[in-house]
């Protein structure tokens, strides 16, 4: 098992890292708050999951070890695949995450793109337990303020992304302003902001102003 790379990012996307180890660039699929989070050329360290398939070896990354227990974890549910699990990530922290299986909170979960309301109730009852409670919190309460208050702005995840990924930080808030009411439209019909697909929305505005 790789439990961690530490290196220079070499190469980012919007969804994967390049991180040079030991002249060596391993490939690490990442969320976008991680991705978030790197900078080309500095020194990163990610905690990371290997999952083997037949065919393949991919390699998770992760902001700490606590996220890849997390994900980890969410994959001992029936039907949870690392996709899955790595999208859940995107959407909610670790945390975030506890509350909402503490709390029952189904609606937290179909904000994740691919989960829907009989598939969260599912994972309500598969999980219950599994990942325990908030940290820094106990009981009902706790976990209802975890939820409230894990997750950053989506604008504030888009723009740092979008610097990571090397573009300046006004054409990073004229992208984002581009693509806020597809966001607003996602909060308005009850869910979470996609951010990992407003990164590619945004992306190709920045593409296209080129």
């Amino acid at each position: 098992m790789i439990a961690f790379v530490n290196g220079a990012v070499a190469a980012l996307t919007p969804t994967l890292a390049v991180i040079e180890v030991g002249g060596v660039g391993m490939a690490v699929h990442c969320t976008p708050n991680t991705i978030a989070g790197l900078r080309m050329g500095e020194q990163a360290r990610l905690a990371t999951s290997l999952v083997v398939r037949e065919d393949s070896l991919t390699l998770y990354g992760f902001a700490d070890d606590d996220e890849r227990q997390v994900f980890e974890l969410l994959q001992t549910a029936s039907g949870v695949g690392p996709r899955v699990a790595q999208a859940m990530l995107g959407v909610h922290s670790p945390d975030a995450l506890r509350a909402a299986f503490a709390a029952g909170d189904a609606k937290a979960l179909t904000a994740v793109p691919g989960i829907g309301p009989k598939g969260a109730q599912k994972l309500l009852l598969e999980l219950k337990g599994k990942l325990g409670a908030p940290l820094g919190s106990s009981g009902l309460v706790g976990a209802q303020r975890a939820v409230a208050s894990a997750p950053s702005p989506w604008t504030e995840q888009l723009s740092a992304a979008l610097i990571g990924l090397g573009y300046a930080s006004r054409d990073a808030e004229e992208a984002v302003a581009a693509v806020t009411p597809q966001a607003e439209e996602a909060i308005a019909a009850g869910g979470a902001a996609p951010v990992p697909q407003l990164l590619r929305a945004a992306l190709q505005t920045l593409n296209r102003a080129r």
